[in-house]
């Protein structure tokens, strides 16, 4: 349980440290607005369309009777609605950090040289490209494994009580897993932890990623708080896999501002 809180406090850091840097967010909000338009449009075409999508991929429902025929199709529908909802919240964090990851990369090592006690931050020394390309292949192979799920849960839907139980809650859970995945790769890629190694340190501190994927994951659901919570995501996750990763952190102390001249008494 310890764990638990703490990763909801890093969750809670991250938005902290973005306030204190707000110069730096309006340039973080840009690729998210960018994503969440992208993912409204496809999401607003299944909503207009899906029910036309189950009905041909079900023509052996097409003689039953009138009742049973529009609760099968309209109970697939609505669970292909929220596969596809569950399936953008996962990829809504890959697809923000590929088309930031400059300005993700920068404050990822911003957030680790105010943490490091000697002031540095971690560099993978790799062209920009080839970060892309690493970024884009690990992102790929986790929207698979995250679809794999969405599968498995999907099945397990249908299973009475349990599929109106367990199967939401299991859901948030593998949602918040593979969210704090993406976000830590920012940090866990410049020190060079590739995604299995990235995998089994994640698995190794389970409820600490809960803590902080999972009720994040939860406000993602919510409209256009995804993009504004973007920025302090990246920082929390990065303050995370250096604890992950085991490795000193300070707490900054914010700087008092400097003291304003007052005009001299008059004699």
């Amino acid at each position: 349980m310890h764990d638990l809180g703490a990763g909801f406090r890093y969750l809670l850091k991250g938005q902290r440290w973005m306030a204190r840097h707000g110069r730096s967010y309006g340039f973080g909000l840009l690729p998210g607005l960018v994503t969440l338009v992208l993912y409204a449009v496809a999401l607003t075409a299944l909503a207009l369309w899906g029910e036309d999508a189950v009905t041909w991929a079900t023509p052996f429902a097409d003689g039953w009777p009138g009742p049973w025929l529009g609760l099968f199709r309209g109970f697939l529908t609505a669970v292909l609605f929220a596969l596809a909802l569950l399936l953008a919240v996962v990829t809504f964090t890959a697809v923000t950090l590929l088309i930031g990851q400059p300005f993700y990369e920068n404050l990822s090592e911003r957030v680790d040289r105010e943490a490091s006690p000697d002031g540095t931050a971690p560099e993978s020394g790799l062209p920009l490209w080839r970060e892309l390309w690493i970024s884009a292949r690990d992102s790929l192979r986790i929207v698979v494994r995250a679809a794999l799920w969405g599968v498995l849960l999907f099945a397990l839907g249908f299973l009475p009580f349990v599929g109106q139980t367990a199967v939401p809650v299991l859901g948030f859970l593998v949602t918040g897993f593979f969210l704090t995945e993406e976000l830590t790769a920012v940090a866990l890629q410049r020190r060079g932890v590739g995604l299995r190694a990235r995998l089994a340190l994640l698995r190794s501190r389970r409820t600490l990623v809960w803590g902080f994927g999972t009720p994040l994951g939860l406000a993602f659901l919510v409209p256009f708080v995804a993009v504004f919570l973007m920025p302090g995501a990246v920082a929390g996750a990065t303050l995370l896999a250096r604890d992950l990763l085991g490795e000193e952190t300070v707490t900054p102390t914010p700087q008092p501002p400097p003291p304003s001249e007052s005009p001299a008494p008059a004699r």
